[in-house]
């Protein structure tokens, strides 16, 4: 069962990292860059619509619910060999948060690690406590942010029906991402900082509550191929896919003034159903690996490294500095973007597959090892990265 659910945790992860990139590539595929992908919500034609709907929010839910689930495995780990906790785990933190920086400074604005970094050292201190302790904190932060996701979607609805109706224009290209440098995008997101580090305050107390509830759903068995997992993997997907993916289609439709509703409120319903569905696909495909999923399970090992490389290359495959492919496009929506995300998705299940075979970690997770036992003389092996926490 070990290895089943080793398995089972790095496909779900190989899983989230590919589709948070479907969600991404609209926002490097946009000649106007962010700001134009943004503004495009609620102007876009049916079909894409339809593909933003299909990964929107649900697997950046997913990715938090298994930062949780790495989360319990390293407390269970620190209980086992009897250390300090949160302890150590500090310090990891501090490094996600300046891999975080360094990865919005140079590569995306729309990061999720340093939020992710920000949640984690709040979850640490509750993930030990009682399960009454943990419910309380799970429904008074959801519950706050629920109410605060409706009165802001309720104020957008009212200002909308005030505001003169417009006709939908198609984003004018941003010279910053067709024709600026690479430098001049570094400069422009320090100068700009506070404005693309505004979802972080959506993000963690989202994360708080998903960081918890993936905790929870490891010591409820959610991952076990038993009677007991099944069960619970079944009563998700009936959440997921027979609430959640309606009733996100519906709001997917119903124009940009429900975004906030669209992306972070109804979505993380759905990645419970992909969590249970991947989880029961795996399990009832134990002993065979197709090229699929060894892809995406290499993908799984080396996250880290494929959620930065995978961001650079859809930047230099898209952007003014590299092949301007966004500009050159622009016209051809939604179909070469379909196509950019099936590439660069092959593109790093083929390199790091072919990385595994000469290296146990991804390259930046060989760093991050390097990073955690810097500060003290320590055997290799106690430098766990967070991949490795899931796979124990």
């Amino acid at each position: 069962m070990t290895t089943r659910r080793i398995d089972v945790l790095d496909v779900l992860r190989g899983v989230a990292i590919m589709g948070t990139l479907g969600t991404n590539i609209w926002i490097f595929t946009s000649p106007a860059g962010p700001a134009g992908a943004l503004g495009a919500l609620g102007q876009t034609g049916a079909v894409e619509t339809f593909l933003r709907f299909l990964t929107n929010g649900k697997f950046l839910a997913l990715l938090t619910l298994l930062f949780g689930v790495g989360l319990e495995l390293q407390y269970r780990s620190a209980e086992r060999r009897g250390t300090p906790w949160p302890g150590r785990y500090l310090w990891r933190a501090a490094l996600l948060f300046t891999e975080g920086l360094i990865h919005y400074v140079l590569v995306f604005e729309f990061d999720v690690l340093m939020g992710y970094a920000l949640t984690s050292i709040v979850v640490a201190y509750l993930i030990g406590r009682s399960d009454r302790v943990v419910r309380v904190w799970m429904i008074t932060v959801g519950s706050t942010f629920t109410v605060l996701i409706a009165l802001a979607t309720f104020a957008m609805l009212y200002g909308r029906a005030d505001a003169t109706p417009s006709t939908p224009s198609t984003p004018a290209r941003s010279a910053l991402f067709t024709d600026g440098s690479y430098l001049d995008q570094v400069a422009a997101r320090v100068q700009l900082i506070g404005l693309y580090r505004m979802e972080a305050v959506l993000i963690v107390p989202l994360g708080i509550v998903l960081f918890l509830l993936g905790s929870r759903l490891m010591r409820g068995g959610v991952f076990d191929n038993s009677d007991r997992g099944r069960a619970l993997r079944g009563k998700l997907m009936i959440i997921g896919f027979g609430a959640g993916a309606p009733l996100n289609l519906l709001t997917s439709f119903a124009g940009d003034a429900w975004f906030l509703v669209d992306r972070y409120l109804l979505p993380p319903l759905v990645a419970l159903g992909l969590l249970a569905l991947t989880t029961t696909v795996v399990h009832r495909m134990s002993g065979t690996a197709g090229p699929v999923r060894r892809g995406l399970t290499s993908v799984g090992r080396t996250a880290l490294s494929c959620y930065v490389f995978q961001n650079l290359a859809a930047s230099a495959l898209c952007y003014g500095w590299g092949l301007g492919l966004a500009g050159r496009f622009g016209g051809v929506r939604p179909w070469w973007v379909v196509a950019a995300w099936a590439g660069i998705c092959a593109l790093f299940m083929t390199l790091s597959t072919l990385w595994l075979r000469r290296f146990e970690r991804g390259p930046l997770e060989l760093v991050w090892q390097w990073a955690y036992a810097a500060p003290r003389s320590r055997p290799a092996a106690d430098a766990r990265t967070p991949e490795d926490s899931l796979r124990r």
